[in-house]
């Protein structure tokens, strides 16, 4: 359904007032609100296809996303951008995916939802147990980039850290508590501990606080499209209009101009050029230099210098599954249980229509920053360590009639120590050049959610 244009349409009009570099989630949505607002925009990128890694597949019953699989509806723009955009439906998680499993010694255990189930549960010691008890009484940390390992360790006890944050990182950002610094990673939870004082109290207190409608449109619900999330990319690369969306544009450049910037690409064996008076980079870290080459070396060495998670996804397809009851989200693995895979999503129980009936669609994580070294390995290897680990832990011996190995060399950026000095780097060239904007999962957030809010505040900001 993806649709390669030629580059006919932007060839009769060589002057626009945005130029946006990507079409993922971020310069779409960023596209779509500037055009509604009636600004002139391109939206160049180097895919043959819209949408970035959102892209979902249909095979023989199952339906899968290579890329994300879920969000979280975390803010109101999330929802509202389906709403303006009725072409994709909106579609949240059943009931039974409120459940999350951590696996401990071989087993997977419901992680605890409220006081009864976190006094009973094994994932945690009796000792730690009576630490949360005692969180919402610990005086806020004063180190502002104190690691997220620290902080839990400091007001949560270590147990809590091994077996319910180590885990969580691992689902969310394939990456280490150890290394994350919570202020950048998760300013939520940060902002929890240094406004009230304590994460527990400060959840409460947040749920006390008058919301008005748009609020409540954010129900921290997990949520999809109907039909898989490429369905929303393609609603709104319709409704921007694919005359003013470049695709398979190699080799893009932009020059800055004495008013505005120049865009140069190749395509179909021309080079083709386009001026603006602004241009928002949303493309990962390690594209940047090239495409501004222009810009000060060391600035650009300091954000292209983003660490990013090396994750590998298994996608298994079972028209009829023998193993556990998948009544959860899915299984995520603590580091301590020693194994190389972070975690099983089990997508068929989350949405409708993933799978045929009576059958599963699990998705297999690998690698992250644990073990990086898992992308190297052939497809026959992650199969096997996918099967296994399904075997050994969901107690399935049936073998997926449908399998499917996709890899992310820049999966997940890591919000680490280095973020103030990246953040520093990219508003300088902002300055520097004005009307240049580095956008993207470079700053602001990792998740859907993010990408969507990050740029609805900035078409705001550029319609101004």
């Amino acid at each position: 359904m993806n649709r390669l244009k030629s580059a006919k349409g932007m060839k009769e009009n060589k002057h626009k007032d945005i130029v946006i570099i990507g079409a993922g989630i971020t310069g779409l949505t960023l596209a779509f609100y500037l055009q509604k607002a009636g600004k002139n925009v391109a939206v160049i990128d180097q895919a043959n296809h819209v949408g970035g890694v959102i892209q979902t597949h249909h095979e023989n019953g199952f339906l899968y996303e290579s890329g994300p699989n879920t969000g979280v509806l975390t803010n109101p723009e999330l929802v509202e951008l389906f709403e303006d955009n009725e072409e994709a439906e909106l579609e949240t998680a059943n009931a039974d995916a409120k459940n999350r499993w951590i696996l401990k010694n071989n087993h997977f255990y419901a992680l605890p939802s409220g006081l009864t189930s976190g006094v009973t549960t094994p994932l945690f010691s009796l000792k730690d147990k009576f630490r949360i008890l005692r969180e919402p009484w610990r005086k806020p940390g004063k180190n502002p980039h104190e690691t997220l390992a620290d902080m839990v360790r400091r007001r949560m006890g270590k147990s809590f850290l091994d077996y319910a944050i180590d885990p969580f990182i691992s689902g969310i950002y394939a990456g280490d508590p150890e290394k994350l610094i919570p202020k950048y990673a998760l300013p939520k939870l940060y902002n929890l501990e240094q406004n009230y004082g304590s994460f527990i109290r400060g959840a409460m207190q947040k749920k006390k606080e008058p919301k008005t409608a748009r609020d409540l449109k954010a129900t921290k619900e997990v949520f999809s499209a109907t039909n898989g999330l490429q369905t929303l990319t393609e609603a709104i690369a319709k409704n921007i209009g694919y005359d003013n969306i470049e695709l398979d544009a190699k080799n893009v450049s932009v020059a800055p101009l004495e008013n505005g910037f120049k865009t140069t690409w190749s395509q179909n064996n021309q080079t083709l050029t386009i001026t603006s008076d602004k241009v928002v980079s949303t493309v990962p870290a390690p594209s940047i230099d090239k495409i501004f080459a222009f810009a000060d070396k060391q600035k650009l060495k300091t954000i292209t210098e983003l660490t990013y998670a090396k994750v590998v996804q298994v996608v298994l397809g079972f028209n009829k599954w023998d193993g556990r009851k998948l009544d959860a989200f899915g299984g995520l693995i603590p580091r301590l249980e020693e194994r190389k895979v972070l975690g099983i999503l089990f997508p068929s129980s989350i949405f409708k229509n993933r799978a045929p009936e009576s059958g599963a669609l699990l998705s297999v994580f690998m690698g992250g920053m644990r073990h990086p070294e898992i992308i190297e390995q052939t497809d026959e290897a992650l199969f096997a360590l996918a099967q296994k680990t399904v075997k050994e832990t969901l107690n399935s011996n049936n073998q997926p009639e449908m399998k499917h190995i996709f890899r992310y060399e820049h999966a997940i950026p890591q919000y680490t120590e280095t973020t103030p000095e990246r953040i520093q780097a990219i508003e300088s060239l902002e300055q520097q050049y004005p009307g240049l904007i580095l956008a993207g999962n470079i700053r602001d957030g990792i998740g859907m959610a993010d990408r969507v809010k990050q740029a609805v505040e900035l078409s705001k900001k550029l319609v101004s």
